[in-house]
C-alpha cells in the first residue's frame, strides 16, 4: 500500500508540473504576442511620421494606426487555418507555428527601413510583417485556449484560463515601462532614430524562449486521433452557428477592453488630451497592474459562483461609467484623472475578462473547441477590436468630440449584454465528446 501511495504521490506531482508547464507555454505566447501589439499602438505616432510621412499628422496617424487594423484583415484566415489544424492534428503544432510566425512578423518592424531610407518599401515591410503576425494571432487564442482546458481541471477553468487574459497585463505592463523609459531617457531625435525600435528588437528575445517551451509540450490527451474532428469548420458551421455568433458578442466588448481602453490611451492623451506621452504611459500601467492582478481572482471566483454574473454585471458598469469618466478626463485633463480613469477600468475589464474565456470555451464541444473559439474571436476583433483606433480617430477629427470614445464603449458593452445574457455552456456530456 505504501508503494501504491508514493506511486499516486508521484503520478499527482508529475500533473502538477506538467500543468503548470501548460501554463507557463500558453503565457508566455500569449504575452509576447500582445507585448508586439502594443509596442505598435504605443508608438503609432512615431511609426506614422517615419513610415507614413504625409502633409496632414491627422492622415499619417490614421494610416499608421490602420496598419493595425490591415494585420486584423488575416486573423480570420489565421483562425479557420491554424484553429482547424489545432483539432485536427493537435493543439501543440499550431501552437508551435503561431509564436514562429509572431517572432518573424516582429523581426521584420524591428528591422525595417523607414520612408526616408527605402521609400514605399518601407510601409510595404511593416504591412507584410502586421499581415503575417495577424496571420500567427489569429490561430494563437483558439489554440492556446483549448490546449490550458484540455490540461487543467474543470471545476478550475476560470482560474486557469483568466492567467491568459493576465499574460495581457504583464505584457502591457512590460511594454509601457519600457515605453515610458525611452521617451524619459532617449531625445526626440534619438526616438525617431533608433530608439522605437527597442521594443521589437527586446520581444525578439521573447520569441526563442517561447518556441522553445512550446516544442517541448505534451501533446493533451483529451482528443485523441479517434476523436479528433475531421472537418472543424464544416461541423462549426452546420451545427454551432449560434454558438459562435454568442461567442462573438461576447468578444465584442472583450476587444474594447484592450484596444480602447488600455492600448489606445497613450495616443489619447497625446492627440486628443494634448499631454505628454510619458503620462499616458504611467496611467496604462495602473490599469495593467489592476488587470493583472484582479483578472486571475474574478477567474477564481466564477468557478465557484458562475461566469454570468461577473460578465453581465462589468458590462452594465462599462455602460454606466463610460461617458462620465471620459467627460471627466477631458474636463480635467492630467496624469491624475487618466489614473483614475484607469482605475476604474482596470477593475471593469478584469472583471469581464477573469471568467470570459473559460465562458466561451464552455460554449464549444473539444473536438471544435479550437476552431469555434478561433472563428467567434477572430471575427470580433477585427470587427470591433483592430479598427477601433481608426474609427475613434476618425470620429475625433470628424466630430470635434473628445467623447466619441465612450459611445463607442457603450454601444460595444450594449452588444457584449444581449450576448452575455443569452449565454450557455454546453452540457458536461457533451463538452467532451
Amino acid at each position: 500500500m505504501q508503494n501504491v501511495s508514493l506511486y499516486l504521490d508521484e503520478v499527482a506531482v508529475s500533473a502538477e508540473a506538467a500543468r503548470r508547464h501548460a501554463v507557463l507555454a500558453v503565457i508566455i505566447g500569449n504575452g509576447f504576442e500582445w507585448f508586439d501589439f502594443i509596442s505598435y499602438s504605443f508608438f503609432a505616432i512615431i511609426i506614422a511620421k517615419l513610415f507614413f510621412p504625409v502633409g496632414d499628422p491627422n492622415v499619417s496617424l490614421l494610416l499608421s494606426v490602420s496598419t493595425v487594423g490591415v494585420g486584423f484583415f488575416m486573423r480570420p484566415v489565421g483562425g479557420l487555418v491554424l484553429g482547424a489544424l489545432a483539432d485536427k492534428a493537435g493543439r501543440k503544432v499550431a501552437l508551435t507555428i503561431t509564436i514562429a510566425l509572431m517572432t518573424a512578423g516582429t523581426a521584420l518592424i524591428g528591422f525595417a527601413p523607414t520612408y526616408k531610407q527605402a521609400g514605399l518599401l518601407a510601409p510595404a515591410v511593416i504591412v507584410l510583417a502586421r499581415l503575417l503576425q495577424g496571420f500567427s494571432a489569429g490561430g494563437e487564442m483558439g489554440g492556446a485556449t483549448a490546449y490550458l482546458v484540455d490540461r487543467v481541471p474543470g471545476q478550475r477553468r476560470g482560474y486557469y484560463t483568466s492567467w491568459i487574459q493576465a499574460s495581457i497585463g504583464f505584457a502591457i505592463i512590460l511594454s509601457a515601462a519600457l515605453g515610458t523609459s525611452i521617451v524619459h531617457f532617449l531625445s526626440p531625435e534619438q526616438i525617431d532614430s533608433w530608439g522605437w525600435r527597442l521594443p521589437f528588437l527586446f520581444g525578439l528575445l521573447l520569441g526563442p524562449v517561447g518556441l522553445y517551451i512550446r516544442t517541448s509540450l505534451v501533446e493533451s490527451d483529451s482528443l485523441d486521433r479517434s476523436s479528433r474532428e475531421s472537418a472543424p469548420v464544416r461541423d462549426i458551421l452546420r451545427h454551432g452557428s449560434l454558438r459562435v455568433l454568442i461567442g462573438f458578442g461576447l468578444v465584442v466588448f472583450w476587444t474594447v477592453c484592450s484596444y480602447v481602453l488600455l492600448f489606445y490611451i497613450p495616443t489619447y492623451a497625446v492627440k486628443a488630451l494634448k499631454l505628454a506621452s510619458s503620462t499616458g504611459f504611467i496611467a496604462v500601467l495602473v490599469g495593467a497592474t489592476i488587470v493583472l492582478v484582479a483578472t486571475p481572482v474574478f477567474g477564481h471566483l466564477s468557478d465557484r459562483f458562475g461566469r454570468k454574473p461577473f460578465m453581465i454585471g462589468a458590462l452594465v458598469a462599462a455602460i454606466a461609467l463610460a461617458y462620465p469618466l471620459f467627460g471627466y478626463v477631458n474636463r480635467n485633463p492630467g496624469l491624475e484623472s487618466l489614473i483614475v480613469f484607469q482605475l476604474f477600468f482596470g477593475f471593469v475589464i478584469a472583471c469581464y475578462e477573469g471568467p470570459i474565456l473559460a465562458a466561451i470555451s464552455e460554449l464549444f464541444p473539444a473536438r471544435v473547441q479550437s476552431t469555434g473559439i478561433s472563428i467567434a474571436y477572430n471575427l470580433a476583433v477585427i470587427t470591433f477590436g483592430g479598427f477601433s483606433a481608426t474609427i475613434i480617430t476618425w470620429a475625433i477629427a470628424a466630430t470635434h468630440n473628445n467623447l466619441a470614445p465612450a459611445v463607442y464603449v457603450i454601444v460595444t458593452a450594449s452588444l457584449s449584454l444581449l450576448a452575455a445574457i443569452a449565454w450557455r455552456p454546453v452540457q458536461d456530456s457533451e463538452a467532451r465528446r
